[in-house]
């Protein structure tokens, strides 16, 4: 496993982040691995040298946090040695102040989440979407004071307009306010938007880049089709995906992945990670994993290296999109 800079922070990351949006509770959503079920993957995640672990504190409404801080005192594993990320953004309960980016929201939200996580800090924490009833400052105060309470190292944002996160950091060097290191945004091989503005941005400002949905919601692992939409349950009840995906140039994204995979004796999701990794400004994209072969894949990516032919293969059948996974 590789470790490098999380942007230009002095933040040491693997070069693959587990999403731990998959374990949590089956109330929340039917796919959802719980606790018992997802300690194994866990387990061969940190021994494979993955010590990047990414959560939210609306993933299962708290129970997704609860079983990465288990997980990692269970392990016995010192603290200093695992990155945690978490997010705040997302409706926490029924209360208008339980939801959003205010300040009172923000400070409650970060405090429930170390007692989840069973820490007494966050090394990155995240704001998972943009907030437009909350002034930036306040915004930007409010997580500030986080970072000076030692509550959170590190502050990182996600999906949003690139203007919108050119102002956030403009505004924090103007004020004087902490951050923002990391931008968790969507990208993969069948949803490229964020080349045209935010990657380029991010690259320049030194935000280092852990994409989402690095495998579309496993759509590029080629087993899904446009009527009845794959065979697993994740795949036929992910109404979100179905919203993201499933035009006609993207299963033809996939048809040029699948004949690199096969020409290679790879899986299509090693490829497709292999693609993203090589991106450039990409430190570390989050991948879920809800069989261990799907961790498998995401180590194997790391040692597969696309020469400019397939590159250019995979690039050809991409059509734009529009903007998706900003809410």
């Amino acid at each position: 496993m590789d470790y490098v800079n999380l942007g230009t922070s002095g933040l040491k990351v693997s070069r693959l982040c587990l999403g731990m949006m998959t374990y949590g509770s089956k109330k929340w959503r039917e796919w959802v691995l719980e606790e018992e079920e997802s300690r194994p993957f866990f387990r061969k995640a940190w021994e494979a040298g993955i010590n990047f672990y990414d959560t939210a504190d609306m993933y299962s409404l708290g129970v997704s946090e609860e079983i990465l801080g288990n997980a990692i005192v269970d392990m016995a594993i010192p603290r200093d040695r695992v990155v945690i990320a978490t997010k705040v953004f997302n409706p926490m309960g029924d209360d208008p102040n339980q939801r959003g980016l205010s300040r009172k929201h923000i400070r409650h939200a970060i405090d429930d989440s170390l007692r989840r996580l069973k820490t007494d800090y966050i090394d990155l924490y995240q704001i998972h979407r943009l907030d437009p009833q909350t002034p930036m400052e306040e915004i930007l105060d409010a997580l500030t004071d986080v970072v000076k309470a030692g509550k959170a190292l590190y502050i990182g944002a996600s999906s949003m307009y690139a203007w919108q996160f050119a102002k956030l950091l403009h505004l924090a060097d103007k004020h004087g306010f902490s951050r923002f290191v990391s931008m968790q945004n969507h990208y993969n091989l069948v949803y490229r938007e964020e080349e045209r503005e935010m990657i380029p941005l991010c690259r320049a400002e030194g935000v280092g880049l852990i994409p989402w949905s690095p495998l579309a919601r496993g759509f590029l692992a080629g087993n899904r089709n446009a009527s009845d939409k794959g065979e697993t349950v994740r795949a036929k009840t992910d109404d979100f995906a179905h919203k993201l995906y499933y035009q006609d140039s993207d299963f033809a994204v996939v048809d040029a992945l699948s004949a690199i995979a096969q020409k290679r004796g790879a899986a299509n999701a090693q490829v497709a990670l292999a693609w993203i990794l090589q991106q450039p400004g990409v430190t570390a994209p989050i991948v879920g994993a809800s069989k261990m072969s799907h961790l498998d894949d995401a180590v194997a990516a790391l040692d597969i290296k696309l020469d400019e032919d397939e590159l250019r293969r995979l690039n050809e059948p991409y059509r734009p999109h529009a903007v998706l996974g900003h809410t």
